[in-house]
């Protein structure tokens, strides 16, 4: 019989909280310390996480020198789709805030996504994602968001930032001319929808399983930038 077992439990910078890693039979899950027993990830379930690179990355595949930055590295399966969808001179940023996330991506929780953070291609920064897009004006092709459970802050309530018109812009600013900012969500956010729109971007709304075809779905904007910040 499967069971939850401990593996680590590591802080989050300046909430302090904790994420726990747990292995289950075969699986990996990550929760909140202390809280409701819900699980915020798990390998077994990353249909939607696959997606929220795999749609915007073959947008701008063709484009020469593509450089995409991935806000929150999680079980690594955003960071693989990304790879796999780009060309050989790409370059892909992934924003991670908390360290031991890192550490579990490159000990056995990296073999799920094929140990993406092996690849050259990849470069990791420890610091927030807010502060990688703000110091990078038209630094990127396309801008990847899955640093909490959707537009409002929940492992970390300073991530609320980057789903308000303040942060929404500063994505824009830091896409390139028809960059592609993509946003995951656990659920859809009629509001949010209408705030991409305010922030210049032309926004989709798209329901994608978490595994296969079948089960619960979640959200994905897919936002095309539509003029100059």
């Amino acid at each position: 019989m499967k069971r939850f077992v401990l593996l680590d439990t590591t802080p989050i910078p300046d909430n302090g909280g904790a994420l726990c890693l747990f292995e289950y039979g075969e699986d990996f899950v990550i929760k909140i310390q202390g809280g409701d027993g819900g699980q915020l990830m798990n390998t077994r379930m990353h249909g939607s996480e696959d997606a929220l690179a795999e749609i915007p990355c073959r947008k701008v595949a063709g484009r020469p020198g593509s450089r995409v930055l991935i806000g929150g590295l999680g079980m690594g399966f955003t960071l693989a789709a990304a790879l796999k969808n780009l060309g050989k001179t790409a370059e892909v940023v992934v924003a991670e805030l908390v360290p031991g996330v890192v550490e579990w991506n490159r000990g056995p929780l990296g073999e799920k996504a094929g140990r993406p953070l092996d690849d050259p291609r990849t470069t990791v920064r420890m610091e927030d994602v807010a502060k990688v897009l703000q110091a990078e004006p038209a630094g990127f092709d396309a801008i990847m968001l899955d640093v909490d459970n959707g537009p409002e802050g929940l492992t970390q309530k300073a991530n609320s930032w980057l789903y308000s018109s303040q942060g929404l812009s500063a994505c824009a600013r830091a896409l390139r001319p028809k960059g592609v900012l993509a946003v995951w969500s656990a659920s859809a956010d009629r509001q949010f929808s209408d705030k991409l729109r305010r922030a210049g971007f032309k926004a989709e709304e798209v329901q994608v399983f978490a595994h296969g075809n079948k089960g619960t779905r979640h959200t994905i904007w897919i936002c095309e930038k539509l003029k100059a910040q």
